[in-house]
């Protein structure tokens, strides 16, 4: 009973986390899905929103102001990959491999050269908008929902728009969108700024979250946020359409992800084995599908063949 009561107890602390990387995902949700093109610029740009939000706080400027430097940078280096690749013509998941290179060094020159930023919750708890602080797990839970709905419905918002709509026709049809007179170039630039300034953004909560930005925290963020967005399309069924509740979905996704992550941690696998563990999550939530589509539908088409 006690062993279930403790377990119990590291939920809320992995449904704060799921909740930033949730936000992390929403942001890849945009490339990933509506675009159409695998941009592993997040990997960089999650740790970009977090340094630029760290240095900022430890030098004395606002939260909201912090926070808004950091969507900027993440905006920024999202338009340095779109115009690696539709200016110079490099595929999109090699000019987002190059960025995250570049973001490396800027990351650094961001941190003055340290590999670590930290925001003590003692010395700046009272100027962060959440602490890594167990007293305040469910404040920052409120804090971080309220995040993510309203990016949501932001997102709902703009791509009702007309120009949100070009976004989602470049990524369904590219050719057709052409053909329609859509700057199909502007949109997948555009796409992938508003997609890595969203990152970023979750890059600085997560500092936040933390009590730190590190030149590390970028590594294996593009797994978890696929898995999240995998197990978000799994949770959300076929016949729900609606934009908004497929965003939620993935948001879910994540924090069911942390909700199994926390319960490996909690039954005492071995820290080292945690980063082949996301990947087969995300291999199992990929392949699976496949699997199981071609292998029925032989099946089926094997037994109608009998029958005929």
């Amino acid at each position: 009973m006690n062993l279930i009561l403790n377990w119990l107890g590291t939920l809320p602390g992995a449904a704060g986390q799921g909740l930033v990387w949730g936000l992390m995902a929403i942001g890849l949700y945009i490339t990933y899905k509506i675009l159409d093109v695998a941009d592993l610029t997040v990997d960089g740009s999650i740790c970009t929103g977090a340094a630029v939000c760290a240095v900022m706080v430890t030098n004395g400027v606002n939260i909201w102001i912090a926070m808004f430097c950091a969507l900027v940078a993440g905006m920024l280096a999202g338009l340095v990959t779109g115009w690696l690749h539709t200016i110079f013509g490099i595929p999109a998941i090699l000019a987002g491999i190059l960025t995250q290179l570049m973001l490396w060094s800027v990351n650094l020159l961001i941190m003055s050269g340290r590999a670590n930023v930290a925001i003590t919750r003692l010395k700046y708890g009272d100027k962060v908008l959440i602490t890594s602080a167990a007293s305040d797990i469910y404040r920052t839970i409120v804090i971080l929902a309220v995040f993510v709905t309203l990016t949501i419905a932001v997102l709902y918002w703009f791509f009702g728009t007309e120009f949100g709509s070009t976004l989602r026709a470049t990524g369904n049809n590219l050719e057709m969108s052409r053909a329609q007179g859509i700057n199909t170039n502007f949109a997948k630039v555009f796409g992938l700024a508003l997609s890595n300034g969203i990152v970023a953004l979750a890059g600085a909560l997560l500092a936040q979250q933390q009590g730190s930005a590190d030149i590390n925290m970028g590594r294996g963020a593009i797994v978890i946020g696929l898995a999240a967005i995998i197990i978000g399309e799994a949770l959300c069924p076929k016949l729900v359409t609606n934009f908004y509740l497929r965003l939620l979905c993935v948001a879910g996704g994540a924090i069911i992800y942390w909700f199994v992550f926390q319960t490996v941690v909690f039954i005492g696998l071995p820290s080292e084995l945690l980063k082949m563990l996301s990947a087969l999550v995300v291999a199992c939530f990929l392949g699976v599908p496949y699997l199981k589509k071609t292998y029925f539908s032989k099946k089926k088409k094997a037994r109608g063949g009998k029958h005929a």
